[in-house]
């Protein structure tokens, strides 16, 4: 959640450091701060409230001169949002700063013991607490920086990314991950650190990913070392990082989550790409072929997820039920870490993460494989915790997603939920060959209709003013389309400050049906499908008691436009599908009213981008 950047060379860090800040503004934070050894040898810590601009001109009068420093944004946990909670934090005698992202779990039985040995504080936080316990050993037991952290990772539980200065060592930056995630980027005599590549791609694409329990010793002039917590030395393991500097700029787009939006067509392409084949009617997975035995003989499959992934997860059911017939239960990881959940060596988990650091997701993935259970993740960031800690699974290979409110990365784990559960199917012989061959066939042209879907665009920003006043609204879906209606209620909540609920059409009349007025906009997914004239008639429930719909329809719809206040036309598909395509005005929906709102599309209050912390 929290971004951490970092840097030490022989260029200016503060340019950097604030650049990099920029770059992981998408992650959802309350302030910034950053930290640098200055050319005279003075620690110099600037923190402020709010955005990294509010950073920049708090410092514009200050001592910015270094070529080490680290920096932060914060999401809080402990502490409200205040440039006095803001990272990094000073040690008591103001030698060290540490940066944090995480939560230590045990951070007020450490504070309690510390104040009895006199050390003091200045913030609410968690984070403050554990660079005074370093500091605290450094100077007990007469140890170096390295040694005394060693020490007092030992003792703090919890999930922490860090990295920590001392202006009496300016040559260096110790950093450390447990369960949160933490990228060191190696270039021309200077390293980088990030929260992810984001910040540092700019200046290499050299990485080291750190692993769960991992130190990792940045010192100028010599070479990386990664240790674990015991100080055994591990293998360094420096990957190369493939992103486009255009893929995480705007591009001309007034926003990120607009831009995300209308790539979607592209990033399916480069979902299905190299796995479906060239004549169109043949899905091949890697994961299929190497783990054959295991997908095969899943008597049940468990998808675990949280937020939008878990919406993808809903329909990932049908599909598997439907297509395969293996039973499949659709998890919060939340709620599935917390309880005592029955679990099997012959289940499949499924783990979907768009981010592969989601901590519910990843203590869920923990249990399963103590469990026997073979795991499978589902992820879109190459080289995450999530792919390096499940057996197999797919990338979704749709690009960074910047917008803190999921629209690509969706709409590519649906895509991947669909091959493999088609791969699944055909290997099993439950759907008949030309059945797979025709559905392979339309998956890939979907990419094309989501183009048409996309000139929907002007028509719904004209729509869009009318729904502003609003304060609840209700979306209805059935079959593959209830999920949707979910993730459409989602997106319209975490952008434009709306209340809004999605539920199965049918059990409109089972409670929230007393809530329909003329006050209340309904959007109804009414596709053509099997369940077509059913929502029809749940439709005409609405419009007896006042109700205003918008209703999504096929092309060449004829009925519902006779019920429906508003009419969105998309192309037609397999019932299966519609939701990959449907998404499209739903998305739009929500970003089009937020803009008219004046709402911060691209980072929504109180959100972040990867949930790294419970």
């Amino acid at each position: 959640m929290c971004g951490i950047v970092g840097y030490i060379g022989t260029k200016r860090a503060y340019p950097i450091l604030i650049k990099g800040l920029k770059r992981l503004e998408y992650r959802g934070y309350d302030s910034a701060g950053v930290a640098m050894i200055s050319d005279s040898g003075d620690l110099n810590v600037y923190k402020a409230k709010g955005k990294v601009d509010n950073l920049t001109e708090y410092c514009s009068d200050k001592d910015v001169s270094g070529c080490v420093g680290i920096a932060h944004t914060r999401w809080a946990t402990h502490g409200e949002p205040s440039a006095r909670n803001a990272h990094p934090h000073y040690s008591q005698s103001r030698n060290l700063a540490i940066i944090h992202n995480g939560i230590i779990e045990n951070y007020a039985d450490i504070k309690t013991k510390l104040q009895a040995q006199g050390v003091e504080f200045k913030s609410d936080t968690d984070t403050e607490v554990l660079v005074r316990l370093v500091e605290y050993i450094m100077e007990k037991k007469n140890l170096s920086l390295l040694e005394a952290v060693q020490v007092a990772l030992h003792q703090v539980i919890g999930a922490y990314a860090i990295a920590i200065v001392d202006k009496r060592d300016p040559r260096q930056i110790i950093a450390a991950r447990k369960q949160s995630p933490l990228v060191v980027g190696i270039g021309e005599n200077e390293f980088f650190l990030g929260s992810d590549a984001s910040p540092i791609i700019d200046y290499t694409d050299k990485v080291v990913y750190l692993e769960d329990g991992n130190i990792a010793v940045i010192r100028l002039g010599a070479e990386l070392r990664v240790m674990s917590i015991l100080g055994e030395e591990q293998e360094l393991k420096v990957k190369t990082v493939d992103i486009n500097l255009g893929q995480i700029e705007k591009g001309g787009y007034e926003h990120f989550m607009l831009k995300e939006i209308f790539e979607q067509p592209e990033c399916l392409k480069n979902c299905m790409r190299g796995r479906i084949n060239v004549e169109g009617d043949h899905v091949t997975l890697s994961a299929m072929i190497d783990y054959r035995q295991q997908l095969l003989n899943a008597k049940r499959i468990i998808i675990v997820a949280c937020g939008t992934s878990w919406h993808a997860g809903l329909i990932g059911k049908q599909l598997f039920e439907s297509l395969c017939r293996i039973p499949v239960e659709v998890e919060y990881a939340s709620e599935f870490r917390y309880r005592d959940p029955v679990i099997y060596p012959d289940d499949v988990v499924i783990a979907i993460s768009q981010s592969g650091e989601t901590a519910d997701t990843l203590a869920a993935i923990e249990l399963a494989r103590k469990a026997g259970a073979f795991v499978f993740g589902v992820c879109n960031a190459i080289g995450a915790s999530i792919p390096r800690q499940t057996q197999t699974g797919v990338y979704i290979h749709v690009g960074p997603e910047i917008g803190v409110a999921s629209t690509k990365a969706f709409t590519g784990q649906v895509t991947v939920l669909s091959m493999l559960a088609l791969c699944l199917a055909n290997e099993r012989r439950t759907i008949p060959g030309e059945q797979y061959k025709e559905m392979v066939a339309e998956l890939t042209r979907i990419p094309e209709k989501m183009e048409e879907a996309l000139k929907t665009n002007e028509q719904i920003e004209r729509l869009a003013p009318i729904f502003t006043y609003a304060k609840n609204c209700l979306y209805l879906g059935r079959g593959y389309n209830y999920p949707l209606a979910l993730e459409g209620a989602l997106k319209l909540k975490e952008i434009s400050y709306i209340h809004a609920e999605g539920y199965p059409a049918a059990e409109m009349k089972h409670g929230p049906i007393a809530l329909i007025d003329s006050e209340m906009p309904v959007f109804v997914i009414a596709t053509r499908d099997r369940l077509y004239e059913k929502v029809i008639s749940n439709i005409q429930e609405v419009r007896a008691r006042g109700g205003r719909v918008t209703a999504l329809v096929t092309e060449g719809d004829t009925q519902i436009c006779k019920f429906a206040d508003h009419v969105i036309t998309l192309p037609d598909t397999l019932e299966c599908f519609q939701p990959l395509i449907a998404s499209i005005p739903l998305q739009l929906l929500a970003y089009h009213i937020a803009v008219c709102k004046g709402k911060d599309v691209d980072r929504p209050r109180n959100l972040a981008k990867s949930v790294t912390v419970e």
